[in-house]
């Protein structure tokens, strides 16, 4: 812990509760686990307590704020400080409503049942020179067993400050909440003016309601229609010219059902303001005091600032201030975005890949038969909290491969996630589309999965990302032993030497034996997929008279449309038009390969000699037929292949990121002229290089730019893992990342913000590969 002045006990005790549960996943029982709105917390249960912030300006009922959205065209809502566990800091500038919000999280672990967190949830104008009036809503929700209650005093003029609440559930226990208001806060300007005996806007107003479980998450929903039905019983008073000031107008009407299971508390403020909310577990030994917030908020953003640096480095290596809080923007962006999601996903399994067999495949008239699976739960980053605030296959990989570095046991448990959701047939859905929120951001033509169609298995980046730290802190603890040994150290002074500070201090990284039990739980799962994929997305080779070294090693994959190949991840990136079963597709062939040597690896690791053999001769076949199959030597590049009108097997080559997977994966020797033609690729300006990094289809493609031109050109960071220059201008001119970037002019374009893989630009500045 950074040396700061701990004033209190409790504050100290506190900080060390904080420092010792950052490798404790008991600690992650409750979080900002909910991604899609700009603020709102819940524990990881299926049912339980939510709660969540919405506000509007005094003046303007229509935009209510609650779920984030491109479309209301916040300056910026972003996360300067999360640490996945104990502390977050987000700013929302709003100048709409002219206001600049800060949101400030605390948790401190202990007692069982996940517990004590507080947030501070604070305002300042824009301009002093404009009203800033604002209603904030936040309110609490519970579902399934249990009670909450409102212990306050009730009055039809508001609520005397704290509010207090109290509940209790079979998994947080009994626990209290208390709402309190900062000093100084304020009416609205336009409320001043025309001061009103009820309701007291100096006070509380509030509203409980009684909701189905299931639907906390349509608060915002269930908000209009109380305000409908307000306005609707104020028909005559409205129609006669009486209207309130709209601060009076707005106000909740302070009435509660019997059996209330959700409250909403509104503020009517002008900025600058403050209120707190305190989430006290009954089994908590220890407490966040009202006297101590704002100094353990204090330590906890400074332990922020010391760890990452401790991690990354970043000032050591020459990086200015700007260049730092870039990069702790985008990693706290991409830990905020991890959600907790529970419910039902749509699956058919009328069709399967012998369906795919045919030619024009994808148009065949066949029978939908869609059913609603049992529910099931994933723990999860999101790629862009307005647009996919819900888990994906593929990106999830490269999510990990950031978060692995800062929180190790952090990732591990979101792989361990994503595992347990493969089936017993080997497959996973490559979106995870659970329960009605999260269905409710999807159009409905792409919300059913099928369990056919693959995605590209980059989690397996992420466990080898973690097999490296595991390597690297054995190697660290061996050579402090070692030299503890040489100076006569006794044992009890060489367990303190654990690791080297650059590498984060975690239970999977110190324990052996728990690092090789994670991998023994995992690999059954991750074998299983490996075996669907061989199984599933085989592709034909003597079927079509093609020669390799080995007959069996070629793939394609399924779920192709004449523009699209969804399943890999690459979308529109052009690919044999129109589509065919005699089709063979390179990135896929690269990918199996890699699950092939990944699981080698691992299987070695857990003493599994007969499927160490067997990946070892996967993979190898892999290789041979990678260059039979996909090299043309006419194109000096790896592409996919297809049929010509007379069945003659043809290569089908629009080089881009596609010509790249051989050498990503590491599959090319370093004398070997195709690694030589690949880099000639890359550097080529008329090909994939451009001042903003590197194009995803080659500048003289014909394609190139053309129609939706989503991998057309444009330029993605995971692929370019090394490309700073148009991130640092795009982040600085708009203060979002964004999901792909233009290889004209480096603007970004698309889903913002969207901080799933492009965030790996901190592990780039980071030199951490």
């Amino acid at each position: 812990i950074s040396e700061i002045d701990q004033n209190s006990e409790s504050q100290q005790i506190i900080q060390k509760r904080i420092s010792a549960n950052r490798a404790s996943n008991e600690s992650l029982l409750w979080g900002t686990y909910r991604p899609n709105l700009y603020f709102g917390t819940r524990p990881r249960l299926p049912e339980s307590l939510m709660t969540g912030l919405m506000w509007f300006g005094v003046n303007d009922l229509e935009e209510i704020r609650h779920e984030c959205d491109q479309s209301e065209k916040l300056e910026e809502y972003s996360y300067k400080k999360h640490d996945g566990r104990d502390f977050a800091l987000q700013t929302i500038t709003d100048a709409e409503n002219n206001v600049i919000l800060n949101i400030e999280f605390l948790k401190v672990s202990g007692g069982g049942h996940g517990g004590d967190w507080a947030v501070r949830i604070s305002g300042k104008p824009i301009s002093e020179d404009k009203p800033s009036g604002l209603s904030l809503l936040y309110y609490f929700g519970l579902e399934g067993d249990g009670t909450i209650d409102l212990e306050s005093r009730l009055d039809q003029s508001g609520l005397d400050n704290p509010v207090e609440l109290s509940g209790t559930t079979p998994d947080l226990g009994p626990f209290s909440i208390k709402i309190v208001d900062g000093q100084g806060n304020r009416i609205p300007k336009s409320a001043a003016l025309s001061m009103q005996t009820h309701p007291d806007l100096r006070k509380t107003q509030y509203w409980g309601h009684l909701i189905p479980d299931g639907d906390i998450w349509r608060a915002k929903f269930y908000l209009r229609g109380f305000y409908s039905q307000k306005l609707e019983h104020m028909r005559e008073q409205l129609a006669s010219g009486n209207i309130p000031a709209p601060p009076f107008l707005f106000a909740l009407h302070n009435q509660m059902h019997e059996n209330s299971n959700f409250y909403i508390f509104q503020k009517m403020v002008e900025a600058p303001f403050q209120f707190d909310i305190f989430f006290e577990s009954g089994s908590s030994p220890v407490h966040i005091e009202e006297s101590d917030f704002t100094s353990n908020l204090q330590s906890s953003s400074k332990n922020f600032d010391t760890k990452f640096e401790n991690i990354f480095g970043l000032a050591s290596k020459g990086f200015d201030d700007d260049h730092i809080y870039f990069a702790q923007t985008m990693l706290s962006n991409l830990i905020g975005g991890i959600g907790y999601f529970y419910g039902s996903s749509i699956v058919d399994r009328s069709f399967t890949d012998v369906d795919e067999a045919e030619e024009y495949f994808w148009d065949n008239i066949r029978k939908a038969d869609p059913k609603l699976t049992p529910p099931s739960a994933l723990f999860s980053a999101t790629p862009s909290r307005p647009f996919f605030p819900r888990g994906f296959y593929w990106d999830e990989g490269f999510h990990q491969l950031l978060i692995g570095y800062w929180d190790n046991d952090l990732s591990l448990d979101i792989i361990k996630h994503w595992t347990s959701l493969i089936g017993n047939d080997g497959w996973v859905a490559r979106e995870q589309i659970l329960g009605e929120e999260a269905r409710s951001k999807v159009p409905p033509e792409f919300q059913t999965q099928y369990p056919h169609y693959a995605n590209p298995p980059t989690l397996l980046m992420a466990i080898e990302s973690f097999i490296e730290r595991l390597d690297n802190t054995t190697k660290s603890q061996q050579f402090n032993i070692d030299a503890d040994i040489a100076l006569n150290l006794g044992p009890s002074d060489i367990l303190t030497t654990t690791t080297d500070s650059s590498i984060l201090p975690t239970r999977h990284l110190q324990d052996l034996d728990l690092a090789k039990s994670f991998l023994a739980e995992i690999y059954p799962k991750l074998r299983s997929n490996y075996k669907w994929f061989r199984r599933t997305q085989w592709g034909g080779i003597k079927e079509w008279g093609r020669r390799a070294s080995n007959s069996r090693e070629a793939y394609r994959w399924r779920g192709r449309t004449p523009g699209h190949t969804l399943t890999s991840g690459l979308d529109d990136y052009p690919r044999p038009t129109p589509p065919h079963p005699a089709e063979l597709h390179i990135d896929l062939m690269c990918w199996v390969g890699f699950m092939a040597r990944s699981l080698r690896d691992i299987a070695e690791r857990l003493d599994e000699e007969d499927d160490v053999e067997d990946f070892g001769k996967h993979y190898r076949d892999i290789i041979n037929n990678l260059n039979d199959l996909h090299w043309s030597e006419k194109d000096q590049a790896f592409c996919d292949v297809s049929i010509d009108e007379d069945n003659e097997s043809v290569h089908v080559c629009h080089k881009g990121y596609l010509s790249l997977f051989p050498m990503l994966h590491g599959f090319l020797p370093n004398d070997s002229p195709k690694l030589g033609a690949t880099l000639d690729l890359m550097y080529n300006p008329n090909e994939l290089w451009s001042p903003y990094g590197l194009r995803s289809l080659s500048e003289s493609d014909k394609y190139f730019n053309t129609e939706e031109n989503y991998w057309r050109g444009p330029v993605w960071i995971n692929v370019n893992y090394f490309v700073l220059s148009s991130l640092y201008k795009e982040f600085n001119r708009t203060g979002y990342s964004w999901e792909q970037y233009s290889s004209i002019n480096g603007e970004g374009v698309r889903s913002h913000p969207f901080n799933g893989w492009t965030s790996l630009v901190t592990l780039i500045m980071a030199e951490k590969y």
